[in-house]
């Protein structure tokens, strides 16, 4: 069974920096595509980041520049460094990944709660 493991999430300042992580274990045989996504309270979910197999990434006009994503593959593992947080910044978390197992699937992880709070 797939596990997508997220970590990283906490409570920063204006301006501060976190880095979150998102490991996938089990039966995975390649993961092709990984996303970031987050959620406020009261929004929809929203895309963050992206990051395909072959390495090309795209941002939300909101976190270009400030954030950061990447990947290692031999660790079945995506990153995302935030820089110059801002209270908009603030929600809960997910990676999802797109991979191939016994079936190719979506897996989502279960999120991380940033908070960007003086």
């Amino acid at each position: 069974q797939v596990q997508l493991v997220e970590s990283g999430g906490g409570l920063v300042q204006p301006g501060g920096s976190l880095r979150l992580s998102c490991a996938a274990s089990g039966s995975i045989f390649r993961i092709d595509d990984w996303g970031w996504y987050r959620q406020a309270p009261g929004n929809q979910r929203e895309l963050v980041a992206f990051i395909s197999s072959d390495g090309r990434t795209n941002y939300a006009d909101s976190v270009k520049v400030r954030f950061a994503i990447s990947r290692d593959n031999a660790k079945n593992t995506v990153y995302l460094q935030m820089t110059s947080l801002k209270p908009e910044d603030t929600a809960v978390y997910y990676c999802k990944a797109e991979a191939w197992g016994p079936t190719y699937r979506t897996y989502w992880g279960q999120g991380t709660q940033v908070t960007v709070s003086s």
